[in-house]
This record gives structure tokens, sequence and C-alpha cells, in this order.
């Protein structure tokens, strides 16, 4: 099992540094993360969200590519419906010629109201829209398509950012990736990719794991515990705006701490490296899970526990899931 970093390059009020140093400290763990060895880095897609969560993370990922040589680069997710297809395809060759062929596409299918609103999307058919992207792509890369330019690999991994049995399977009929490491998803995916005729040696499934790993957990947890509540109750709160649903009350970070991962905003795994990779074993079981990835920074935190987050995770965590 590889693994990875996840990045949103969240930018809170109450933790506010300057944006261009967010943006800069971002690429120099991800310059240190490739030194370290570690596998990949991922960028998420949000927009509108109060703390400046990122919204272009294929713009974020040529940057990142201009400064490594060999980390994979991913996005976990990029939000598949609010863009047309050409631009998907001409924007992800770019990247993947800038990183000489180390990209892997994650699109997901989305869910917020104001995101759909912002870009004259519609929300009703965002899992065919979805869908359909990966096909279009798919189709634009191959030299049949004048699109211009090709990727650099011959096939870019593509992932499907689906987390239940509807979209496991749909991830397995279209014969991609399906990022989400929860071993509950297998049978489900697995029967999308024999319903349509696909070998089932192309099985892949990885994705992000919420979590934090301490070489000392009782010193780290109260700085921790407030950029959790952050990025837990910013999503929550995210999910329901433009809807009729009422305002989520606030997380109680405890309550979330090793849980199994039945949801993204159900269980945060905390502890040293062994808690946290027998978390992660737990959770992918017995499926074809070949990549984990935890964020580097949880909601802006401070850029000396960020390091240590990382180096820990390379040195400790790493060596557990070889």
């Amino acid at each position: 099992m590889k693994i990875g970093l996840q990045f949103d390059l969240r930018n809170p009020q109450q933790f506010h540094r300057p944006i261009n140093r967010v943006y800069d400290f971002a690429i120099e763990v991800c310059q240190e993360a490739e030194q370290l060895g570690i596998d990949s880095v991922w960028l998420s897609e949000h927009h509108l969200f109060a703390d400046g969560y990122l919204p272009r993370p294929l713009t974020m990922a040529a940057a990142v590519a201009a400064r490594t040589s060999s980390i994979r680069i991913g996005t976990a997710i990029l939000l598949g419906p609010l863009q047309t297809p050409a631009a998907l395809a001409e924007d992800a060759a770019v990247v993947d010629i800038l990183s000489n062929g180390r990209l892997e596409l994650g699109l997901g299918a989305g869910y917020r109201v104001p995101e759909f609103e912002l870009y004259g999307a519609d929300l009703k058919t965002r899992y065919s829209a979805n869908d359909d992207r990966a096909r279009e792509i798919r189709h634009m890369w191959s030299p049949a398509s004048p699109v211009t330019p090709k990727p650099i690999q011959d096939r870019i991994p593509i992932w499907m950012g689906y987390g239940g049995p509807q979209g496991a399977r749909r991830a397995g009929l279209l014969g991609e990736g399906l990022l989400t490491p929860k071993g509950e998803m297998w049978p489900h995916y697995k029967a999308g990719l024999e319903e349509a005729g696909h070998d089932l040696s192309i099985a892949r499934m990885g994705g992000s794991i919420q979590g934090f790993v301490s070489d000392d957990p009782e010193r780290d947890w109260p700085i921790v515990r407030e950029h959790v509540r952050h990025m837990f109750d910013s999503y929550r709160a995210a999910g329901v705006e433009g809807t009729d649903f009422p305002a989520p009350r606030p997380v109680d970070p405890e309550r979330l701490l090793n849980k199994p991962e039945s949801s993204s905003m159900s269980s945060f795994a905390y502890g040293t490296a062994d808690v946290i990779a027998d978390h992660m074993k737990r959770t992918a079981a017995d499926a074809p899970v070949d990549t984990v990835f935890l964020w580097a920074s949880i909601a802006g935190m401070p850029e000396e526990m960020v390091m240590r987050h990382v180096h820990t995770i390379a040195t400790q965590l790493k060596p557990l899931l070889a």
C-alpha cells in the first residue's frame, strides 16, 4: 500500500497567514515529501469557502509539477460536472506534460448547491455528467480526437470519486479506478467491472483517510483538535448551504476519534503510526486498495506541525504499509 498527502490550502481566519505563503508552503511540503519518499500528493477542490479552499486543483498541480520531479500528482477530487470535457482534457494533458507523466486524475460529482449555481451546472444530473466526463476525456486523449496536446502517459489513471455502492458500481462499469479506501465498496466495484466485461486485474482502489499521525498524541491533540473542529464544522455547514436542511450542530472532535470509516464525516483517525496503519488496513480490508493519503495540513495548521506530521508519515507510517 502506497502513501500520499492531500492538500486543500485552507486559510481560516483564526489561523490566518498571507495567502501567497499558504501556497508557497504547500509546494515546499510537496518537495519535502518527494525527498522523503512519499509516493503521491493530491489536490482537492471547492468553491465559495470562507477559508479560501483551493478552487483550481489542476492549476496548483502544474505548479507542483514544475517544482518536483518524481512524486505522483493527483486530484482528489476535481469536480467534473463544473467543467467542460474539452477544458478538463486540455488542462490535464498540460499537467501531465509538465510533470513528465505523473498525473492521477480524480473526478467527483460534487454536492454543494452554491458551487453548481456559480458554474451554471445542473446538480440533478451530476452523477451522469461526471461519468460522461471520464468517457469524453478518454476519447479526447485518444489518437482519434483532434484535441491537443496529448498526455505523456499512454493512459492517465482516472479515479472516480464515489463513496457509496451505486457509485462504486459506476466506477466499475467505466473501467476506471475507485477513489475510496473503504473495503466494503469492493463487491460493488467488482460487480460493475464484471458486468462491463473488464478484466479484474485492472481493479484499483485508493483514497483519503481523515486522520493525523503523531509521535506524541497527548502533546499534539490540543492543537489538532481545534483544526479538526474547523474542518468538520465547515464541511458540514457547506453541505447544507443552499438547501432547506437546518444548520448542523458544532462537532465534538473527541466523539470522532478512531471510529470505523463509514463516511468521511463520521470518523477521525488519530494516534501513533501503528494506530493509523491498523486503521488503514482495517478500512481497506481485502479490497485492492493500493494507495491511501492523509491531509498534510488540517485547516491551516502551524507550519512546524505540518512538517513534523509529514516526516512522521514518511519515516514511521510508510514502513508499516509497505
